[in-house]
């Protein structure tokens, strides 16, 4: 084994502990799922491809217009699981469906937000799940061609996306004329280049036509002007995995699976200082206490003290007001932060917030792709002053500007990464303003040092 193969391996993990578990709520995505069965026969054997034949008509039935399917994911509450939450049907419903040239379907699970790694483990275990939801928006949306860009770092995902598109293919579920249907939809794996930039829709677009992955502005929107120029639809691995269920159950039942506003099951990405680390698939709404208990509770039996609830680029949130919220987008909203991507980080009171901001504004340092100015210099201002503060060489004035460089990138770039790399910022300064000055008068952490 190589340097670097042994190195990565002492990071790996298995399915059995990231989400082939029996820790779920009434789960539909990982449901029946046990690492083996990922293939088409073991799929078909639970129910897949059914939503398919249900839309075409192929299965007895009278098939779906697209205006029927759109009714039902509106109906669902079913909303983008990538992190911006943006009801699927309405997005859905922007492609110009009439529209008689060339429209692309993409599937984005560029996925490179620290905390997240949901998106890994549906296309490895259940890969035709996101086959099948893409055929759906594809026949919704009038798309003859549909891509699947797949993050640069989990080439052993993209091979078996890969194979499992071969499978479909060779059974008549991609290709010309759908099983007699006349519908026509082919499918691409395209590998992605590990640039956290790219999961931004319109950098992943750039970066698929050969160009450097940089967001573009808009308007005009992906449904309008997307891939090579054509109207193109892009949603997330999760959103699609969602869509089959739905098809299958009505919207009704896959909105009373959630909460109003929040319709059916969410994958959250449990990690940080918790027992049992992994993917948690549970009902839209579970209160996080019931989440943080499957996850084995807080690591080494110390308090909570802080959870970042929707990825790092969402605000942390302390201990007490994270414990009075519920997993929907609504309640975590309320509570001053966003549900994100469901990559749930966890703190324990042995962390010290002004490392744990250190490392959080170095990374967002790192991927911005130098575009926009403000978010360019602004990122490389807020990392420098976390890490001063770190290293014992703060000074008092540092919090409030912290606060002012983070207040004049926010709202002034093309993308929303000067955002994610100030709103935490902001929340960590604002929630532990006091462990942040302890910092600065007293030149070390609150908590003993570690690395």
């Amino acid at each position: 084994m190589s340097g670097a193969a042994e190195v990565l391996a002492r990071f790996a993990t298995d399915g059995g502990r990231s989400c082939l578990h029996d820790r779920h709520i009434a789960p539909q995505i990982y449901a029946g799922l046990d690492g083996r069965n990922w293939g088409l026969a073991d799929y078909e054997k639970r129910d897949g491809y059914a939503a398919l034949r249900k839309v075409l008509g192929t299965g007895g039935t009278g098939g779906m217009t697209q205006e029927a399917v759109i009714a039902e994911l509106k109906q669902s509450a079913l909303r983008g699981r990538g992190g911006a939450g943006f009801p699927t049907g309405l997005k859905w419903s922007f492609m110009p469906r009439q529209f008689s040239g060339q429209k692309y379907l993409i599937c984005n699970s560029d996925e490179g937000e620290p905390g997240t790694f949901k998106d890994r483990d549906i296309l490895q275990y259940n890969p035709h799940l996101v086959i099948e939801g893409m055929l759906i928006a594809a026949y919704v949306t009038g798309a003859s061609t549909g891509y699947n860009y797949i993050h640069g770092e989990i080439f052993q995902v993209y091979e078996r996306f890969q194979e499992a598109i071969e499978q479909a293919r060779a059974a008549g579920y991609l290709g010309r004329n759908i099983m007699g249907s006349g519908f026509s939809f082919d499918l691409h794996a395209h590998h992605g280049f590990g640039a956290y930039i790219c999961g931004e829709e319109t950098a992943l677009l750039e970066s698929m036509e050969g160009k450097r992955g940089q967001p573009r502005f808009k308007p005009p929107f992906p449904a309008s002007y997307g891939l090579y120029g054509k109207p193109s639809n892009v949603n997330n691995t999760e959103t699609y995995a969602s869509v089959p269920w739905i098809i299958r159950n009505g919207g009704q039942a896959y909105l009373e699976t959630g909460k109003p506003n929040n319709g059916g099951t969410k994958i959250f990405s449990v990690s940080g200082d918790v027992c049992r680390p992994g993917n948690y698939e549970v009902p839209m709404g579970t209160p996080f206490a019931k989440l943080l208990e499957l996850a084995g509770g807080v690591r080494t039996g110390r308090q909570l003290k802080a959870v970042i609830p929707g990825g790092s680029s969402s605000p942390v949130l302390p201990a007490s007001i994270i414990m009075e919220c519920t997993m929907d987008y609504d309640s975590i909203s309320k509570a001053g932060s966003m549900l994100g991507s469901g990559a749930v980080i966890v703190m324990n009171d042995t962390r010290c917030m002004v490392k744990s901001l250190q490392r959080l504004s170095y990374f967002y340092y790192e991927e911005s792709c130098g575009q926009c100015t403000p978010c360019r210099e602004g990122t490389g201002w807020l990392w420098r002053m976390v890490d001063r503060i770190e290293k014992g060489q703060g000074r008092p004035e540092d919090l409030d500007l912290l606060d002012s460089v983070a207040g004049n990138i926010m709202g002034r770039t093309i993308c929303a990464l000067g955002d994610a790399a100030a709103m935490p910022v902001r929340s960590f300064v604002k929630h532990f303003r006091d462990e942040f000055a302890y910092h600065i008068e007293h030149k070390n952490c609150v908590v003993p040092t570690y690395r």
